[in-house]
């Protein structure tokens, strides 16, 4: 196994950029996880936070982590903000495909996160399932763009400035649904997590669509003890993806 810290240009978001790659023993070609951060993170901390090195050790998968800025993943719409939504779709998952060998094919494509990169994760495959095939979330806030986010004016000032229902996981869920282009879901929270009620409120959503996904409340806060117990339930589900691709 090796870890890649990479730094390069990206055009979407007109700057450099980091990137950290986990890559398997072997010549592959392998599927890829892009693995995203949450608000007050960057690219570098699921690998000093958790121990994801050492859960995708014996996995022949790639995982990829790269930097959202404090974006929620999406194309700004004020002037002189970024695109980070093309920022992750085309310059990453572009990057990555030139560069590591990894299969370049919807099935052998997933994404995941935490809290802001949880929201992301979904968001993301919900807007672009010809991309990937597979999203999981950890305490994501799922109601970004849907409806306020408790105690965070900050979060809400910049959901008010997208256009509305672009970036509404509710919204997206009933297109997909109507289209019938769904990603494999996952999501899970802790009990004690402050976004409990948005997750069981999005379960409930994908519930009343009947659309398939699994969710699990497990003990825990909005921690990193938390994620890093529970991301190797992700790795589990994407490998079960890949496999089924």
């Amino acid at each position: 196994m090796a870890l890649c810290c990479v730094e390069f240009f990206a055009d979407s978001i007109q700057k450099m950029s980091g990137l950290n790659v986990i890559l398997p023993e072997g010549d592959g070609p392998w599927p890829v996880l892009y693995l995203l951060h949450g608000l007050s993170d960057d690219y570098t901390v699921w690998c000093r936070r958790t121990s994801i090195e050492r859960y995708a050790a014996e996995l022949p998968v790639v995982v990829a982590m790269p930097d959202g800025h404090r974006s929620f993943y999406c194309n700004a719409s004020a002037p002189g903000g970024c695109a980070y939504e093309d920022h992750i779709v085309k310059d990453v998952v572009g990057f990555v495909e030139r560069v590591f060998p990894a299969v370049r094919q919807r099935r052998a494509r997933a994404i995941a996160g935490l809290s802001m990169g949880g929201y992301g994760a979904i968001m993301l495959a919900l807007r672009h399932p010809e991309t990937f095939c597979a999203a999981c979330s950890h305490s994501g806030a799922l109601i970004f763009a849907h409806q306020p986010i408790p105690d965070r004016p900050d979060v809400d000032a910049l959901a008010g400035a997208l256009p509305p229902g672009k970036y509404d996981c509710f919204a997206l869920a009933g297109e997909r649904k109507a289209d019938g282009r769904l990603p494999a879901i996952r999501i899970d929270c802790g009990t004690d997590d402050p976004l409990i009620e948005a997750n069981r409120g999005f379960h409930a959503h994908l519930a009343a669509l009947r659309i398939p996904h699994v969710y699990e409340e497990h003990p825990g806060e909005h921690t990193w003890a938390y994620w890093d117990e529970h991301i190797s339930q992700t790795l589990q589900f994407v490998m079960r993806q890949f496999e089924a691709g």
